[in-house]
């Protein structure tokens, strides 16, 4: 048989469908597996009907999370058949759950598991031969704008906090080489990203099972530690924003990196309650002891200094007290942007054995929204104290007269936005002056200077 010389330019190369869900941790993994996979030749598709397979990135931390994976597998077999699932609530612990509801999936496994979801495509539908394998930019495939990446320094995590199940699905703390995650960070500033997004499972506990050991950035070592890797990071003239930072007592090194500018003044901290019993059963780490004090000294040393956190109510055992307690830490320690979640039994999870009496659902919903209520009044007094300022913001939508962007205290996606007015046209990462005119509970309002 003579070999067609033009059925490699006739032919389509394969098309991939993708679900990501979850946090971006998950979408970073989603990511990698999709750099890889436009390496390879693949093409990436938004429709499940007229691709060749899906894949399903699955969330498996909630009951709710895990409905809405076990949602998006069944709409992928429906519309397509051939379906691929990876993430979270691929572990082994949860496999079976997704196996015994879609026997029909191709494969499945857990989060992290880049070659096996690359083997499991490659066996529904074989792989291109591109030729063209350096249009795939230095800085990989990213499902951000390009103004913003995720920066994921380590996978896992050491805590063992009762009412999460993230080590038995993620395992334990695995720490990224310094040099590879200036690297990645270097290619992303190069690229024209202006904001980079710190992310792990507990950035301050960063480098701790490498112990902190160096590696080499061209002609110099860097050393894996969390205050090291952050004042690299801020020399890339780059916005730099910290995730999931547990207040342990080193975290306030970084303070005064934000003070000098170097990176935002910004820290994400998952408090997740203030009641020294409540947080006994939920098995927090960190010193929550002093946690006021500290956060006095944090806005002493950095007066700009944005807060946020995210807290549960309704965790087993939580009484009425409790509740008050948190709601009076909350009025103290005025915390910028807060969000909240009723506690949902997680099945693995150890809170289940805890032996506390479970909070009745319309008790939570009750302390839900009056959390809700709470924070939204201190959210709009700290707002409203910027009127009349002159902020920067980064844009992140365009709009014939008004953009929408965010301030240096706002993460996207999670946070609130500014609302600005221009006679200029403002572009996607470009970074202005706004003077705030007006705020309310949330957005800030302004015109651009």
């Amino acid at each position: 048989m003579t070999r067609d010389p033009l059925a490699a330019e006739t032919t389509h190369p394969p098309k991939i469908s993708f679900v990501s869900l979850g946090c971006p941790k998950a979408l970073v993994d989603s990511e990698r597996i999709i750099t890889r996979l436009r390496a390879e030749g693949y093409e990436l598709t938004r429709s499940h009907a007229g691709a060749d397979a899906v894949i399903v990135n699955t969330c498996g931390f909630l009951d709710s999370a895990k409905a809405e994976s076990l949602a998006a597998i069944g709409s992928a077999l429906k519309e397509n058949g051939k379906v691929i699932v990876t993430g979270c609530m691929g572990a082994a612990s949860q496999s079976e759950t997704i196996r015994a509801a879609y026997p029909d999936v191709l494969s499945i496994s857990g989060p992290q598991a880049y070659e096996s979801v690359v083997a499991a495509v490659h066996e529904a539908v074989a792989a291109p031969h591109d030729p063209f394998l350096d249009l795939v930019p230095a800085e990989g495939i990213k499902l951000t704008p390009r103004h913003y990446a995720y920066l994921k320094i380590s996978e896992g995590c050491n805590n063992r906090c009762s009412f999460c199940i993230i080590p038995r699905l993620r395992g334990d703390l695995v720490s990224r080489p310094a040099a590879d995650v200036l690297r990645e960070a270097e290619k992303l500033v190069a690229a024209g990203v202006k904001e980079l997004l710190v992310i792990s499972q507990d950035t301050g506990a960063y480098g701790l099972d490498l112990r902190y050991a160096e590696s080499t950035l061209g002609d110099r070592q860097v050393r894996a530690k969390f205050i090291d890797l952050a004042r690299e990071l801020g020399g890339l003239g780059a916005w730099v924003r910290l995730h999931y930072v547990y207040p342990y007592p080193h975290i306030d090194e970084v303070i005064g990196l934000m003070a000098d500018g170097k990176i935002l003044p910004y820290l994400d901290i998952p408090f997740q309650h203030a009641s020294p019993k409540v947080l006994k059963a939920m098995r927090r780490p960190g010193d929550q002891t002093k946690t006021l004090d500290r956060i006095k000294d944090w806005r002493s040393a950095c007066p700009d200094l944005a807060l946020r956190s995210t807290f549960i109510v309704g965790f087993p055992g939580e009484t009425e007290e409790d509740f008050d307690y948190l709601l009076a830490w909350l009025e103290e320690a005025r915390l910028d942007r807060v969000g909240a979640f009723k506690y949902e039994p997680v099945a693995g999870a150890p809170a289940n054995d805890l032996g506390l009496p479970a909070v009745p659902a319309e008790v939570a919903e009750s302390r839900y929204r009056r959390f809700m209520q709470h924070q939204q009044a201190i959210s709009a007094n700290l707002l409203k104290r910027k009127v009349g300022r002159h902020i920067q913001a980064i844009i992140d939508k365009a709009g014939p007269t008004v953009a929408v962007g965010r301030s240096k205290a706002d993460a996207p996606e999670i946070d609130g936005k500014v609302h600005i007015a221009s006679r200029r046209p403002l572009r996607p990462g470009d970074i202005v002056s706004v003077k705030i005119e007006r705020a309310d509970a949330y957005d800030l309002f302004g015109t651009a200077a």
